[in-house]
């Protein structure tokens, strides 16, 4: 019995210690991917996260998808970077079905530059690339080297005929990049300043081709180095919102699909954006009046308009601008006797948007209930031009009656077309758009744009849209001439996407996040002629 006793103490003893071992090792996705994200600079504004498998390279090889974002140069260098480094012998085993990480950040001298950034299976210590360093023929010259106090590799590859720098940033976790200073600025990140992404559930990451993670706050010094021009409108409302999403790739041969949530971050100043979260989706009906030449636009959904008047008015009470608002709206009703706030808001529909054209035209779009009965509101607090069109007697009056993205309406010439309010900083401008709309020159009129709108959800809150051809002419005045060159020439290239969109549904107390490119339909316009296609 005492025998017995003893046996079954050491088993429950080997079992405990068994189960210790296993729950020791064992380390969640999300718990490493935070791990890893952690060591990644706080400016990164996009990461893309994809499993260094076979499979994921067998799928996207060939794809235009890729290589037209980041360039085929950059695709190439990448790829010749996997085969020599990551499919050498010595190294494979180590790394092959871990996750890479490809962030971009912004450097000085208007240069934007990707920071490759993995961890390795148990058992590796950088005596492994010593012994690569060792190997005869790889077209690799390697060298150790101090950076910043800690233990780099300088990896020279003939073939590119550049250097790329590497380094063990801590617990297996490598950070690699073709920028010495990014590299620099990747040693000294202090994981308390990590920017706390989203992470996705284990269950979806792992049946996930690839991920994006967004950290929308970090978008204006990505911007800043893009662009000449620090107020340009392109993605500005988007720009300015504590937004952090972590998206999953939805797999199409012509498209590029992500869709997932996107948090607020706590404890940042709220942003126009903020406003939108506590409505749901509406349908988006908006866009089928905008006009053919649309470059970008940005629509906005809302199932409670009323509520959204509230909201609207205590943001712009905590940004400090209530005593400005009150005195323009008594100023009103003293000269009118119109009590606009009120009128406005009983008329005002689901939807509003501003519209930028090709021609740099920007026109702000607003559903109203009845047209009619908002018309002699309208011609109270204006001057009247002809029948149809106006001029605001007041300044500001879009950006109080309904936010930040119609700020740069500050005295406008308006004219109301059945449901629609239109709104121009200029007559041309108004004229532009009376003739689009009476002549049927929608957006919506275009085979392409409809192929792409089948793309998008039904409904939003928040919508965001570019055609890149449309756009061509303000990012060759606005984009640092690098960048545009870039644009222009490259093929594939972004000018071989035709459109993209960022849509945000409001679901509790969250956005569900779709964004969407997709390449351009080729033209068969010749083919069908010679095939006696119709």
């Amino acid at each position: 019995m005492k025998r017995l006793i003893i046996t079954t103490i050491i088993l429950l003893i080997a079992a405990v210690g068994v189960t210790v071992v296993y729950f020791k090792n064992l380390n969640p996705q999300s718990e490493r991917t935070s791990q890893i994200m952690h060591t990644i600079p706080a400016d990164a504004a996009l990461i893309f996260e994809f499993n260094n498998d076979s499979g994921f390279y067998d799928i996207f090889r060939d794809n235009q998808l890729f290589a037209a974002i980041i360039g085929k140069q950059t695709m190439g260098e990448l790829d010749t970077l996997r085969q020599q480094l990551l499919l050498n012998p010595v190294l494979e085993k180590f790394f092959n079905g871990q996750n890479i990480f490809i962030s971009l950040h912004p450097l000085k001298n208007n240069v934007v530059d990707f920071l490759l950034t993995t961890s390795t299976t148990r058992g590796f210590t950088t005596a492994v690339i010593d012994q690569l360093a060792k190997q005869q023929n790889t077209g690799l010259l390697i060298s150790a080297e101090n950076i910043e106090g800690k233990k780099g590799y300088v990896i020279y590859s003939a073939i590119l005929k550049k250097r790329f720098y590497l380094v063990n940033k801590e617990d297996d976790i490598f950070s690699g990049s073709f920028s010495r200073d990014l590299i620099v600025q990747t040693i000294k990140q202090d994981p308390k300043d990590a920017t706390p992404f989203v992470l996705l559930p284990d269950q979806q990451n792992s049946n996930s081709l690839a991920n994006l993670y967004v950290n929308f706050s970090q978008l204006n010094p990505l911007f800043k180095q893009l662009f000449t021009n620090d107020n340009t409108a392109i993605f500005k409302s988007f720009r300015l919102f504590p937004g952090l999403s972590a998206l999953t790739l939805n797999f199409k041969t012509n498209a590029l699909m992500f869709s997932g949530l996107t948090d607020i971050q706590k404890n940042a100043p709220q942003a126009y954006l903020n406003l939108f979260i506590n409505q749901q989706p509406v349908v988006n009906q908006l866009k089928n009046v905008f006009p053919s030449t649309t470059a970008y636009s940005i629509t906005f959904g809302v199932s409670d308009p009323l509520k959204f008047k509230t909201d609207l008015s205590q943001w712009q009470a905590k940004a400090g601008l209530q005593h400005e608002k009150d005195s323009l709206f008594k100023k009103i009703k003293a000269e009118t006797g119109l009590n606009l706030i009120t009128e406005f808001n009983q008329q005002l529909s689901t939807e509003f948007a501003v519209v930028t054209t090709r021609y740099e035209e920007k026109i702000a779009i607003i559903a109203v209930k009845n047209g009619s009965d908002l018309k002699p509101v309208i011609n109270n607090i204006s001057t009247k031009l002809t029948d149809n069109t106006g001029q605001f007697n007041y300044n500001k009056l879009p950006f109080f009656l309904l936010g930040d993205a119609f700020n740069i309406f500050k005295r406008p010439y308006f004219m109301i077309i059945d449901n629609y309010l239109v709104l121009a900083n200029s007559t041309k401008e108004l004229a532009s758009y009376y003739d689009t709309y009476f002549n049927r020159k929608f957006l919506s009129k275009i085979g392409e744009y409809n192929q792409f709108d089948n793309l998008l959800a039904e409904r939003s809150n928040v919508a965001w849209f570019t055609n890149f051809k449309n756009s061509q002419p303000e990012l060759k005045r606005d984009l640092n001439s690098g960048f545009y060159q870039a644009f222009e020439i490259n093929d594939p290239g972004w000018k071989n996407y035709y459109a993209a969109s960022c849509q945000m549904v409001a679901s509790g107390k969250r956005f569900y996040t779709n964004f969407c490119m997709n390449l351009n339909v080729p033209d068969t316009t010749g083919t069908q002629k010679l095939t006696g296609g119709r």
